[in-house]
């Protein structure tokens, strides 16, 4: 992926794509509406969270020419506004269900035919595209209180006594809080998960070392919500705030030369891109980013948690030697659409310190007294040889199979393996920054990085860990 300059301008589409991202209002894709509203239904039935479904089209694309990737990220970026703008309708009450979805899909129509007719002029037109733009209206039945694993021990109850006690917020950012998540489901008592981690032993040619990478917590306060890797040169591509540390200036506007001619927070000189989405107290207070896109505006409020510590670990394979990533390759774990995506490419780990051999996917640890709350990203560890990035940011690398074997055509390279703790008041409720409609879901949860090491850098890690050694 060629890329020059940094910080270039957004052309006029661009800069309406920016002004329309800062249009999403309140709870953004979730609104509380009663099932009536969509099944004809009494609506004095219960609540449901309700979101827009919408097919991702990134994901579909396999092939996208250098010279039409600009575009066809504007593109991405602009599906991905538009259903946040339908989400604004949906909540103010302007438009209902079957208005609102029958005009989001002529929306997506013309944006998917430009997007295939950038493709086309490149060589690269794919087929089927245009059967993505409908959307669909998804509704998940609130929480029976009875389900939570956490009532039992009054966690959840002391979250809500604390929350009480603290100042009240403003009317919005409530309202936000309340249409965006979390649910009460969405958590549970480490204690009640059984130990589930399993590790493949080192064969013969296993790469046996580690090379860590100190970085700090973010100590320098680098945030915004942007993602470099899928939509470039889109402020608040993100629609939800990223926690940074090792290259000290990347943003949307980030490039090739500008990420190698930036400082870093890491004491080796690593100038690699290492971000993932804020964590945050759902305590009903005001952060800096209350009004602002990323935040308040897509219904991400609260407090951002500072992270206990951060480890960067790389690690090798259990059955081979690595190779040396590429400088600049991009590798993205997890998706952070998964909600309505599907747990296809999710890849979420979730736990407490004491309790590591417990791992969760689908839910928020509540943690002892005395634990911390754990994030573990377990990047993919197989690479096909030839790219650093993929038309869908996912082809180009894989995960190894449960015997740590890489598929056909693809080699063993260095193993990040990001590791994040988090002091939480014992009961508080706390959730991932997310797409709106994602309802702030723990699935949703994923990591970034970009390999900016020096060539002599990566090799001496390379050297590392196929030594055994454990170096940093």
């Amino acid at each position: 992926m060629s890329q020059k300059g940094h910080k270039r301008r957004l052309r006029p589409k661009h800069k309406i794509l920016a002004a329309m991202s800062a249009l999403v209002l309140g709870g953004g894709g979730v609104v509380l509406v009663s099932q009536g509203a969509f099944a004809g239904q009494d609506a004095r039935t219960a609540p449901v969270t309700a979101t827009i479904d919408c097919p991702d089209v990134g994901d579909k694309l396999t092939n996208v020419p250098d010279q039409a990737r600009n575009e066809v990220d504007a593109n991405l970026a602009q599906l991905d506004t538009q259903v946040a703008d339908a989400y604004k309708q949906l909540s103010s009450g302007r438009a209902k269900d079957k208005a609102l979805l029958g005009g989001l899909k002529q929306q997506r129509d013309k944006t998917i035919t430009t997007l295939s007719d950038t493709l086309g002029k490149a060589g690269a037109k794919p087929a089927g595209l245009n059967g993505l733009s409908a959307c669909v209206m998804k509704e998940a039945a609130a929480a029976d209180p009875a389900d939570d694993p956490a009532a039992a021990n009054g966690a959840w109850g002391a979250a809500q006594q604390g929350a009480a006690a603290q100042q009240a917020a403003p009317q919005q950012q409530q309202q936000q809080q309340a249409k965006g998540g979390p649910a009460r489901s969405d958590f549970v008592a480490i204690g009640n998960v059984k130990p589930n981690v399993r590790k493949p032993g080192a064969g013969a040619g296993a790469s046996t070392g580690s090379f860590a990478v100190q970085c700090g917590r973010n100590e320098n306060g680098h945030f915004n919500p942007d993602n470099v890797i899928v939509a470039p040169g889109v402020s608040n591509g993100a629609h939800h705030m990223h926690d940074y540390v090792g290259n000290k200036t990347t943003d949307a506007f980030s490039t090739n030369n500008s990420l190698a001619a930036s400082g870093t927070t890491c004491t080796n000189g690593d100038q690699s891109a290492y971000y993932w989405p804020v964590l945050r107290l759902r305590d009903g207070k005001a952060e800096k980013d209350a009004a602002a896109p990323g935040g308040g505006q897509d219904a991400n409020v609260g407090t951002i948690l500072k992270p206990k510590q951060v480890t960067i670990d790389f690690k090798g394979s259990p059955v081979s030697k690595v190779t040396a990533m590429p400088r600049f390759m991009r590798i993205i774990t997890g998706d952070a659409k998964a909600l309505t995506n599907g747990n296809a490419n999710a890849n979420a780990s979730w736990s407490c310190t004491g309790f590591e051999n417990r791992q969760l996917k689908d839910k928020y640890p509540l943690c002892p007294k005395g634990s911390d709350v754990v994030r573990t990203f377990n990047f993919q560890s197989c690479w096909d040889g030839k790219n650093i990035d993929s038309a869908n940011h996912r082809t180009h690398v894989a995960f190894a199979d449960a015997n740590g074997n890489c598929k056909k055509g693809f080699k063993a390279i260095p193993q990040l393996v990001q590791r994040i703790v988090y002091s939480v008041p014992p009961g508080a409720q706390f959730a991932v920054d997310s797409f709106p409609e994602q309802l702030h879901k723990p699935v949703t949860d994923h990591g970034d990085f970009i390999n900016v090491m020096s060539n002599d850098l990566m090799a001496g890690a390379v050297r590392c860990i196929n030594d055994g050694r454990a170096c940093r």
